[in-house]
């Protein structure tokens, strides 16, 4: 779970701040924005969520409350990219989020059934790897 965690934090750091650093490159390569101030803020929930999942993961203190914010987070991405693609709103980029958000999503699921119930759902101590 530490690796996963480590994973998913580095790449909601990478993509989050990526639009904070340099707009213009995100615009050309996820398509044209009508609300800049939307996408700094969206920018600005996912580097820091992957701030406090990555240090998490480092930190070796994964529990239910990380867990639910890194799979939820995945999920609730997954929905976003594949609804406004499919909507035509988003560039079909967004897919390959998408197919990351999902292949993390199905990591944290893989990881918790193969936990013991009671070490991932009676505690709030770290679940350790």
């Amino acid at each position: 779970m530490t690796r996963l965690a480590i994973a998913q934090g580095i790449y909601y750091l990478i993509t989050g701040i990526w639009p904070l650093i340099d707009m213009y490159s995100f615009i050309a390569v996820t398509g044209p924005k009508t609300d800049l101030w939307l996408v700094r803020t969206v920018a600005m929930l996912i580097f820091f969520i992957g701030g406090g999942i990555l240090a998490a993961g480092i930190r070796r203190q994964i529990n239910l409350p990380i867990i639910i914010i890194a799979a939820g987070s995945a999920f609730g991405l997954i929905l976003v990219d594949v609804s406004y693609v499919w909507l035509g709103i988003i560039s079909l980029v967004y897919l390959l989020d998408a197919v990351a958000e999902t292949l993390i999503f199905i990591l944290w699921i893989v990881l918790i059934l193969k936990k013991d119930k009671g070490d991932v759902f009676s505690s709030s101590s770290p679940i350790e790897e």
